[in-house]
């Protein structure tokens, strides 16, 4: 890859990383530090990484540092109990995207990262195994349980009023 190219992967791919980092972390500053870290381990690895596979590669290693973040930090404890709170309901009017941001909150960790990556980036199953490192009979199973979840709790007139 060269200079030219990485510049054209920035300009291309820095938001769909930070928006997918965003998603699944909650946190704007670490989706931003995590976003620099997959541009730096991208331009240290730019002779080796095909332009065509930038992409790719950039949402793996973008995926690759969240998990190494909250791995390091112990936050997936925290994550665990959180899954496990029930669900808020409000009185006021909620549209629908609030109860499918919330609803996809709730899924664990893997669901939420694949879902993500197929429904709001596109990817395809094949890709995604890529880079989560997952089989894509796996991805399909994962990506179906969140879908069946997220039907459920979209229907359920407890969470949606």
């Amino acid at each position: 890859m060269t200079t030219e190219e990485y510049n054209i992967c920035v300009d291309e791919f820095a938001d769909g990383v930070y928006r997918f980092l965003l998603k699944n972390c909650r946190d704007s500053e670490l989706a931003r530090d995590l976003v620099q870290e997959s541009f730096i381990r991208l331009w240290i690895k730019r002779k080796e990484v095909n332009f065509q596979k930038g992409k790719s590669y950039l949402f793996s290693t973008a995926y690759h540092a969240m998990i190494d973040y909250i791995r390091k930090n112990d936050r997936i404890n925290s994550m665990e109990d959180k899954k496990h709170t029930t669900p808020h309901t409000y009185d006021q009017y909620s549209d629908v995207k609030e109860v499918l941001d919330r609803a996809v909150e709730m899924l664990p960790d893997i669901q939420r990262s694949v879902v993500l990556l197929r429904d709001y980036e596109g990817y395809s199953y094949r890709e995604i195994g890529e880079i989560t490192g997952l089989s894509e009979s796996q991805v399909k199973v994962y990506i179906y349980r969140a879908r069946l979840f997220l039907k459920k709790y979209i229907v359920n007139p407890e969470y949606v009023v």
